[in-house]
């Protein structure tokens, strides 16, 4: 620790020179008032490690000093203390509310006064230490928290370019997902502080539900590809996309972050899960079903519902909305019904924008 600088704030002449010969072995400064205390703190924050502050001063007081440093936050990094003989309860009772470290009555004893000062000088540089090496943990932390998003990242977009390569219109589908996704989870956080969807869970969510439909890759190409009705087998082979999803998320838990590994086997699993309980592949009803899970299955029939697939033609926005709302496609919740509602344009304005991306798309290609 190097040599410690002490403000020694006093209006005697003669109790600022005691202090100074008795902190000989310090660097020292000395104020005459507070509010010149209050210009030399600010000109030598990173200087100065304990002041030693009278109460009674002209000019500005030292209950004043301790005021003016709690509202620049200076107290935080700068211990006090106060030396005088003229403190009341009350007095003494606010140095300490606004920060103040001791208070040391005169007459004093001078290694009393050079104990408590260590003390308090290696007390704030152990705190300052501590804090950081903790800023440095958290920097630490933060980069390897950053390089596992990359993974997860890097997982998500293989598995579902996969599942892009097995289904013609499962590629963007996935992306269209996640959009709705995305902006259904943020009117949920908004409406429902219940369900804590913080910033960090929305986009775990979002990014998770690319994983959704990974299960199809295992489902033979006569039933993924049909374009008619399927039968009760063959919809029971296509329903064990949930659960052999979960199979393929399994094996990757070793190499995809905890919390992603979870949230993206609860939206595999369960996104076929209907509030009432007539869902699959568990039957789980109510709030039993994982939010992550409800969201996505929103997300996932609306845009099931207002895109073209092999076995059905497209229904409008409007259709595909009163469809979900009126319990066609299926019971949900009424609070993901009523989020619904508030996305409703932002749902219809993604549609739009993807239908023109096509037109232009097929523009170029006639080109």
């Amino acid at each position: 620790m190097k040599k410690p600088t002490l403000l020694i704030v006093d209006d005697v002449d003669i109790n600022r020179e005691i202090l100074c010969e008795m902190f000989h072995e310090y660097n020292t400064i000395q104020a005459t008032n507070g509010k010149e205390a209050i210009e030399i703190i600010e000109a030598n924050l990173d200087v100065i490690s304990v002041v030693l502050l009278d109460i009674v001063m002209p000019v500005m007081d030292g209950v004043s000093v301790l005021e003016e440093m709690k509202k620049q936050k200076w107290i935080d990094s700068i211990p006090v203390l106060l030396i005088t003989g003229e403190a009341t309860t009350q007095i003494e009772r606010k140095a300490y509310r606004l920060g103040a470290s001791d208070i040391i009555k005169k007459p004093f004893d001078a290694f009393i006064v050079k104990q408590r000062t260590k003390n308090v000088i290696e007390l704030y540089y152990n705190k300052r230490h501590l804090e950081d090496m903790v800023a440095l943990q958290t920097k630490v932390l933060r980069k390897q928290a950053e390089e596992l998003q990359s993974i997860n990242d890097r997982i998500i977009d293989v598995m579902s370019s996969v599942v892009e390569f097995r289904s013609l219109e499962s590629g963007d589908h996935v992306k269209r997902v996640k959009t709705f996704t995305n902006i259904l989870a943020k009117y949920v956080a908004q409406q429902y502080p219940e369900y804590h969807l913080d910033a960090y869970a929305i986009n775990m969510i979002t990014s998770a539900a690319a994983l959704h439909d990974v299960g199809k890759i295992v489902i033979p190409d006569a039933i993924l590809l049909k374009p008619g009705r399927l039968t009760k087998e063959e919809f029971d082979i296509m329903k064990s996309h949930t659960t052999r999803g979960c199979e393929i998320i399994d094996m990757l838990a070793d190499i995809q972050q905890g919390e992603y590994g979870k949230v993206s086997y609860e939206i595999c699993r369960h996104h076929h899960e209907r509030y009432d309980g007539r869902g699959y592949p568990d039957a789980l009803a109510g709030e039993d079903i994982p939010i992550s899970a409800q969201i996505v299955s929103v997300a996932d029939v609306y845009d099931a519902l207002v895109n073209e697939r092999c076995y059905k033609a497209a229904f409008t926005t409007e259709e595909a909305y009163h469809m979900i709302t009126n319990g066609e496609c299926g019971t949900f919740s009424p609070k993901l019904m009523e989020c619904l509602k508030l996305a409703k344009e932002e749902f219809e304005a993604v549609v739009h924008g993807t239908q023109e991306e096509k037109k232009e798309d097929r523009s170029e290609i006639m080109l």
